[in-house]
């Protein structure tokens, strides 16, 4: 499995159970992809530099997961026919996960 990131950029209008309704919608889409989330960071409500969607602010998430890339494309499929995320960018950050000896 590789390791991958993406970042969300969520409506400001979305309240707080929407937006763990929509993150846990595609942890299940990662999950039936045989994908997990390693760390989902909420990076919280943060001025735009430019309009999007003509909003001027947006809350970020930053997901970081583990997955065959074939999730990828499920997950980015999922992200677009979604309400609430305007932006989204996925990048992979390693072509093998190291698995921690705990």
């Amino acid at each position: 499995m590789r390791k991958f990131e993406t970042l969300l950029l969520l409506s400001p209008e979305l309240a707080a159970e929407a937006r763990e309704t929509l993150l846990g919608n595609l942890a299940n889409v990662l999950a039936r992809e045989q994908g997990r989330i390693i760390v989902a960071d909420h990076w919280g409500m943060r001025d735009l530099a430019y309009p999007v969607r003509k909003q001027m602010r947006g809350y970020y998430v930053r997901l970081e997961y583990a997955a065959p890339g074939t999730a990828v494309a499920e997950l980015e499929r999922n992200i677009r026919i979604s309400d609430g995320i305007f932006k989204f960018m996925t990048v992979q950050l390693s072509d093998q996960l190291e698995e921690e000896n705990a």
